[in-house]
């Protein structure tokens, strides 16, 4: 997925970003709310990380302003706010989970994985696609019984195409997944990638539209 953090926490910042980075997502840092207004008119995210108390504002009014321009983009909170009141108030603003800090990274990455899997359409974390055996939660497959080793950008991309397996998917909107702003993308890296998903998991598993963009297909 492609993701906005919004942390002023230098510290805590570098260390989600770190780890969602680690998971294969590409992430986007900004420190203020203006900087993530920017942001969101210039990207398309799949889930935005928020915390509440900003140098230039407040958390919940800025959430408020994007659900009501009917923007849907997952929103998770992190914030060191734990009352009950401060969780109600987030929620109801239109948030899809909230987490108090301090927290574990590893749960962050669990909860990132399931709020991703529920905009999906599919919160079942087990898929059947021909010989493979895909569970989403613990981001392994098996071909045929057997476990596959997928690097964590390989697999990104692969659960790019299990969350929308009718849709076809455009080299520029793959890339906007697998990395952020400050990456440098190699005018070949699609293609590598969906060449080694191929010879793990079968030939026929990501079909291409040539000069469209690319498929989930029947391995």
């Amino acid at each position: 997925m492609r993701v906005l953090l919004i942390e002023d926490d230098t510290a805590l910042g570098a260390a989600i970003r770190d780890q969602i980075a680690a998971d294969g997502h590409s992430v986007d840092w900004v420190n203020r709310l203006d900087q993530a207004g920017d942001a969101i008119v210039a990207a398309a995210y799949d889930l935005v990380l928020l915390d509440l108390m900003l140098p230039d504002g407040l958390g919940v009014p800025f959430l408020k302003g994007l659900r009501g321009r009917g923007d849907v983009t997952p929103v998770m909170i992190l914030t060191a706010l734990d009352q009950v009141s401060d969780r109600i108030a987030g929620l109801n603003a239109g948030a899809d989970d909230y987490m108090v800090k301090p927290f574990d990274l590893a749960e962050l990455s669990a909860r990132i994985g399931s709020v991703a899997r529920r905009y999906a359409g599919n919160p079942n974390p087990n898929i059947t696609l021909g010989p493979l055996a895909v569970d989403l939660a613990a981001r392994s497959v098996a071909l045929n019984g057997k476990p596959v080793a997928l690097t964590a950008r390989e697999w990104v991309l692969f659960e790019a195409f299990l969350q929308r397996p009718a849709q076809l998917l455009s080299k520029a909107q793959l890339e906007e997944r697998l990395y952020s702003f400050d990456t440098e993308i190699d005018s070949n890296a699609i293609e590598v990638h969906v060449s080694r998903l191929r010879k793990k998991l079968g030939a026929h598993v990501i079909e291409t539209e040539r000069g469209l963009g690319y498929r989930l297909g029947q391995p």
